[in-house]
């Protein structure tokens, strides 16, 4: 089965909720999205809106750009979309 293309993604909102200490549910109502919506992020299901990713950063005190991995974790996903 094929890796979800955007599921480093939703692993590292989740790893980074986590350390923070969040469980799922008090997590997206801070960040003012639905639960089950943002359950569908941390498993890549979800093509999550730039919006939300600045609801999520800011829910976490953190810059946006740390909810992603690292750039060589995204360009194996950009590879793994091309074939």
């Amino acid at each position: 089965m094929r890796k979800k293309p955007l599921l480093p993604v939703g692993e590292r909102i989740r790893a980074l909720r986590e350390q923070a200490g969040f469980s799922q549910e008090e997590f997206a109502e801070i960040a003012g999205l639905d639960r089950a919506y943002y359950g569908g992020v941390e498993r890549g299901e979800r093509n999550i809106a730039a919006i939300n990713l600045i609801r999520i950063a800011v829910a976490l005190k953190i810059e946006v750009g740390e909810l992603f991995p690292e750039q060589a974790e995204l360009i194996k996903i950009l590879r793994g979309i091309k074939k």
